[in-house]
């Protein structure tokens, strides 16, 4: 926590308190015990004092930060308990400190101030003294209505320290999550690079390597054949011309990529994807089928896609999943049509665990359980993975969704409109089929 967030918090609580102070004693008129009450503000106003003057630190690590929270449950139950301790209303503010640390504070030093507050509660209940009140009368509550708030602020204070811890850490792990994915982009995104860099690198070296051949066949034309210096003027020529040729693919690259590069038959793509899971000892079929080519015909030796590392990463992350939880299979079906693409990747399995089947796809999401073994824990084990490769599927305009099979296993479908595929057939059947991917 930054040490100016904690300060500020307590100004606030301190001039919260003088003012309630005041108007008591002297709006009110109220009979109070006013110079332990000035001590207890007296208190929180010189550690701010001194925190402001002697810390230049601008983050507290977790033990200091949990210190002071500490010491403002304590402070603030020393300063109802003097006013009056459960009778007074203001023990709800009890609440203030425990729920700043456990949207703050790692687990154990959050629930440690959680519990210096209600320990703080608990004690008030054992000693408090009177409530400020008109002169001549007194205030007195029943002992079970005292009892009953005790429980009410102490399940507060638990309830709601609880509830922002679990919202601030689901809130750290998207916040991870999102980093991961972007990360994995990034990297996609500097491999992708590296092609108008060597295009780059091509074009400068070029000149100086075409200087070289044309002065090494001089040299070739001056000298007797035969000789070694004739030989290694020969391979000079040839060498350099190599090069020349390596160099003149690197600039062509960038300009034929979506062509040449990128371009793969859709069954050579998914083999990609699945080739590092094929010595896991489970088949994996890969079927695929599109209206347009007729029947008898493979359509994913003549049907191409666009070779993009958002669908690799993602394919290969849901075939390794179920891979896992497989029991003999896993099948890998697409599915072209006019108006859509859809996706399938199916296990024989024993799928989704119905408890986790609505939060699948959620980061960190896991149910693996201390038996990872498909054959006895429910299909699980996809957390950031899993949330990543639905993300990345869902970046390319793709609707995902999730199930267990009617015939057992799971299922992960991905279902795209036409034109958001880059699918293109490279042979005519027949007819005139043009490309798939624009119109």
């Amino acid at each position: 926590m930054r040490l100016r967030t904690l300060v500020g918090l307590r100004w606030l609580a301190i001039l919260g308190q003088s003012v309630m102070i005041a108007v008591v004693a002297l709006g009110f008129g109220h009979e109070l015990n006013l110079w332990p009450c000035l001590a207890m503000i007296a208190a929180s106003l010189w550690l701010n004092l001194l925190l402001m003057f002697n810390d230049r630190r601008q983050r507290l690590n977790d033990w200091d930060a949990a210190l002071q929270l500490s010491f403002d449950c304590v402070q603030l139950a020393a300063l109802l308990a003097v006013t009056g301790g459960l009778d007074n209303p203001f023990c709800l503010m009890l609440i203030a400190p425990a729920t700043v640390a456990a949207a703050n504070l790692p687990t154990r030093y959050g629930f440690g101030v959680v519990a210096v507050a209600v320990l703080a509660t608990c004690a008030m209940a054992f000693w408090s003294l009177p409530l400020p009140w008109p002169e001549g009368q007194a205030f007195h509550l029943p002992q079970i209505y005292r009892l009953g708030f005790l429980a009410a602020i102490i399940i507060g204070i638990v309830f709601t320290a609880g509830y922002t811890w679990q919202a601030a850490l689901e809130s750290k792990r998207m916040a991870q999550a999102l980093a991961a994915t972007q990360a994995v982009l990034e990297k996609e995104h500097r491999l992708s690079a590296l092609g108008g860099l060597a295009a780059a690198a091509a074009h400068e070296l070029g000149t100086p390597l075409g200087t070289i051949q044309v002065v090494a066949r001089e040299m070739l034309r001056s000298l007797k054949p035969g000789t070694a210096l004739y030989e290694d003027a020969e391979l000079l020529v040839s060498q350099s011309q190599r090069c020349r040729d390596i160099l003149k693919n690197l600039a062509r690259r960038p300009e034929t990529r979506d062509q040449v590069h990128d371009q793969l038959p859709l069954r050579v793509f998914f083999e990609e994807a699945v080739q590092p899971f094929r010595n896991e000892g489970k088949a994996i079929h890969i079927e695929i089928s599109m209206d347009e080519v007729p029947d008898g015909e493979d359509p994913g030796q003549y049907v191409s896609i666009k070779r993009r590392p958002e669908w690799l990463h993602a394919l290969g992350a849901f075939v390794e999943n179920a891979v896992d939880f497989a029991r003999s299979a896993v099948w890998v079906r697409v599915r072209i049509r006019k108006a859509y693409v859809t996706l399938s990747i199916e296990d024989d399995g024993p799928g989704f665990a119905p408890d986790i089947l609505s939060r699948v796809g959620d980061p960190y999401i896991s149910t693996r359980g201390n038996d990872s073994r498909p054959e006895t824990s429910m299909h699980g084990g996809m957390g950031l993975g899993f949330f990543i490769a639905k993300t990345l599927l869902e970046h390319t305009g793709a609707s995902v969704t999730y199930g267990n099979r009617d015939t057992g296993g799971a299922y992960v479908r991905a279902l795209w409109r036409r034109e958001q595929i880059d699918v293109i057939v490279s042979r005519d059947f027949g007819g005139d089929i043009a490309p798939l991917s624009r119109d």
